[in-house]
């Protein structure tokens, strides 16, 4: 694929060095898993490996604000290579924030510590959807650079692009800021459908224009997070979310790349995350494996899904429930081992480096 000839027309990263990319890492295990084929060993990476939990992330991070930190390429660059150098995972993860495509097209929104991302004037009429204009790569330039500088490190190790789902970025923008229940967000989405639906639609192209830019610039695969629509009933998934979600997944699929989606709490909408468009369906904790891929059907990976918190316990015991993950995962087509939710703040490093040598040992054919 060349400057000239990929799917979105946008300026990318030169034919041979993406062609590069691609050849180092199609046979890795990663990807391998996501395409359903044959492993070498279950491959693993965790949610927001990145961060938190590491002593040099928060040495490098210290004095930086989060969407500084972002917007930052070198930053990034090491900050994502972080947990691949201490833990050997199989795959990378963009080191990024879900608001940042909202800041770049001059959303005003902080991420405040303890807090999360606040929306200054958030968006609650028709008028305000005049400000979620199109997202370009010219918005997001230490995108392409980070990414460059990531795959020419990486070699044969994927690199996952990221990004906030439809949903999730909508109800932030909305509510501005977290919520426990999702009243303002609700509300819209049952008094007001249509510009709900239009909302949700503008943030599936802003979504779609980012995720172009990652996979451009040499992202092996991409994940959708969309961490608050466990708040929802099936049926409104189907009829107020996952037109949306699906337009994201459309606009990425003539890259030919994985595409995940993952969201908590989403046991009873596995399936319809499934019918969304994702190549792989990531499982939080609370439903088996097994279970899983009966909800969301043939033809589908499963990434998941270790409870985090039982990191915290003895390793004898982190053992055993890991054992319980692969046994229920033994007859999937496809397995990418992740924990459940993300990495939490104040778990051993260490403990993450002896699961992953745990699930290669464990798995190796």
């Amino acid at each position: 694929m060349s400057a000239n000839d990929s799917p979105s027309g946008q300026q990318t990263t030169t034919s041979a060095s993406l062609d590069a990319v691609r050849h180092a890492t199609h046979d890795s295990a990663f990807l391998k898993a996501c395409r359903r084929e044959p492993v070498p060993h279950t491959p693993v990476w965790f949610m927001r490996q990145a961060g938190r939990s590491l002593p040099e992330y928060l040495k490098v991070r210290e004095g930086i604000a989060m969407l500084d930190s972002c917007m930052m390429p070198e930053l990034v660059a090491e900050i994502t290579l972080q947990p691949v150098r201490r833990h050997k995972v199989d795959a990378a993860i963009y080191f990024s924030d879900i608001v940042v495509p909202l800041k770049a097209i001059g959303i005003d929104l902080d991420i405040k510590p303890g807090v999360g991302p606040v929306i200054a004037e958030p968006i609650r009429t028709r008028a305000d959807l005049a400000r979620l204009r199109d997202l370009t790569p010219e918005d997001v330039p230490y995108v392409t650079e980070a990414i460059g500088m990531l795959t020419a490190e990486l070699g044969s190790t994927p690199l996952i692009g990221f990004a906030g789902a439809p949903f999730t970025l909508a109800s932030y923008l909305v509510e501005g800021g977290p919520s426990r229940n999702h009243e303002r967000t609700k509300a819209m989405m049952y008094g007001d459908p249509q510009l709900w639906a239009d909302l949700v639609d503008r943030l599936a192209e802003i979504t779609g224009a980012f995720l172009k830019v990652q996979i451009e610039a040499g992202a092996s695969a991409v994940q959708l997070f969309d961490s608050w629509v466990g708040a929802l009933a099936p049926a409104d998934y189907r009829s107020a979310v996952l037109p949306a979600s699906a337009k994201v997944f459309d606009a990425v699929a003539p890259y030919g790349v994985p595409r995940i989606h993952f969201g908590v709490g989403t046991g009873e909408l596995l399936g319809l995350m499934g019918e969304a468009g994702a190549d792989v369906v990531g499982v939080d904790w609370r439903v088996p494996l097994d279970e899983a891929a009966r909800r969301v059907g043939p033809g589908k990976a499963l990434q998941g899904n270790l409870d985090p918190a039982v990191l915290y316990a003895p390793a004898p015991a982190v053992e055993r429930k890991t054992r319980e993950v692969l046994d229920a995962a033994a007859g999937l087509e496809g397995h990418v081992f992740n924990l459940g939710h993300g990495v939490m703040p104040t778990m051993d490093p260490d403990a993450l480096t002896r699961l992953v040598s745990y699930v290669h040992e464990q798995t190796a054919r």
